[in-house]
């Protein structure tokens, strides 16, 4: 993250002894939040590690310094808060230049990893499936390739701490060819999982389904309105990063449409390009939905920051222009005024999903939205024995009037297009 002001901070941390090693954090702020809110996100972090906060340093500088990122004197005040605080290991809230970490690793009495290397560790912590697995080992491995020299430390033998899950030692500070073949190995099984997407997708718009994700900020509360519009019940956490493998399950709409929404990965401030790319197969559910779901979080004080964000990652994956819809989450941690005011608004759709508010208005902000498959109304005459005909009208369209004339049943409709097209012998006219 290149500082556009001269703002530099630190951030130590200790782990629970009984279950990880202690570590003491360094963290450089971005200058769109203030000190105490980009500590307070990277305290997020740490804990969804696993990591418990031991200390905390700060620093402002013009500029980071190139060869330790922080400057002299810093390093030597963080050696020695680490010291004191029997810290294992040194978190930097920055990426760090494959000489820094050298420099810090030979200045430092523990580990050092950067802000990259903990959220690699947090996405393997909660990689569940086989596809995610993978994604993390790919994004693990290209960041390691260009800093495997002087590694030592840090390349030490695998235990159960912040830094060590994933693709293990298996020689890397020596066998660049070995990595290199395993990196090419992975992607190529990920392209398989790919193609494997491609055919399901294919499939699935033989029936015109469209497609609704729901992108956001990390702990915005995507899975928690993803089970509420869905009662998948999908993991629910406030841990940051908790829902790395898609998830995707069909919804009926007020029109009766039914389209498929997609829970996807949380995108972060200073998301690494590494996870961008690993993650892309992950990631085309965003890029091949017709509509997307921005769900923010109401109460965050920095919510315009975190919106930024989220487009800058849009903007990568070029779903920029995709109709979108702006879900504020969480308004039951509101007052009531505030509550209100966002109610109200016309450009942004008010919800708590843990209390299953606004529910109703957010799925007809959804139909407004689809432009696929359009609502048509028609007139129809099924005959009374025609069961199936008027089960599947019932199930799949609104029925806005309906007469009964000796054996025929004379209705007038409101449903998708591909549904009233199967029906055309059925139809008087269409309105």
């Amino acid at each position: 993250m290149a500082l556009r002001q001269a703002d530099t901070e630190a951030d130590a941390s200790t782990l629970d002894d009984s279950a990880e090693p202690r570590f003491k954090a360094a963290s450089p702020k971005s200058t769109e939040l203030d000190a105490e809110e980009s500590l307070a996100e990277f305290r997020e972090l740490v804990m969804s590690a696993g990591g418990e906060v031991a200390a905390e340093v700060m620093q402002r500088r013009a500029k980071p310094d190139p060869a330790t990122l922080v400057g002299s004197g810093k390093v030597e005040e963080i050696a020695g808060v680490a010291a004191s605080a029997a810290a294992d290991l040194v978190l930097f809230d920055h990426d760090l230049t494959p000489t820094q970490l050298r420099n810090l690793e030979k200045a430092l009495p523990c580990r050092v990893l950067d802000r990259t290397q903990l959220i690699l560790d947090i996405f393997a912590r909660h990689a569940r499936t086989r596809e995610g697995q993978l994604q993390v080992e790919l994004a693990q491995l290209e960041y390691m390739l260009p800093r495997l020299t002087g590694r030592g430390k840090a390349m030490s033998q695998l235990g159960g701490g912040i830094g060590t899950r994933g693709p293990g030692e298996t020689q890397l500070e020596t066998d660049r060819r070995g990595i290199q073949r395993r990196i090419d190995q992975l992607k190529g099984d990920l392209e398989a999982v790919r193609r494997v997407r491609r055919q399901q997708r294919q499939r699935r718009e033989s029936v015109p389904v469209p497609t609704v994700a729901l992108v956001g900020y990390t702990n915005a509360g995507k899975s928690t309105l993803f089970n509420s519009l869905t009662g998948a019940g999908v993991l629910q956490s406030s841990k940051m990063f908790a829902t790395l493998d898609p998830k995707l399950r069909a919804i009926q709409l007020p029109s009766k449409r039914r389209v498929l929404l997609s829970d996807t990965v949380g995108f972060i401030r200073n998301l690494p390009h590494t996870l961008v790319t690993s993650f892309r197969a992950t990631l085309e559910e965003v890029e091949q939905a017709e509509v997307l779901l921005h769900v923010r979080d109401a109460a965050s004080t920095y919510g315009e920051e975190q919106k930024s964000q989220v487009e800058k990652v849009l903007g990568e994956l070029d779903s920029l222009a995709k109709p979108r819809i702006e879900v504020l989450n969480k308004i039951d941690l509101l007052n009531a005024e505030e509550r209100q005011g966002l109610e109200s608004r016309s450009d942004v759709v008010a919800v708590s999903a843990r209390e299953g508010r606004g529910m109703e208005r957010l799925l007809e902000a959804i139909d407004s939205a689809l432009h696929s498959d359009p609502i048509l109304t028609a007139e129809l005459r099924v005959p009374q024995q025609d069961g199936s005909v008027l089960a599947m009208l019932e199930a799949g369209t609104v029925i806005e009037s309906r007469e009964y004339d000796g054996n025929l049943v004379r209705l007038t409709v409101s449903g998708p297009a591909s549904l009233l097209g199967r029906l055309r012998d059925y139809r008087l006219r269409d309105k």
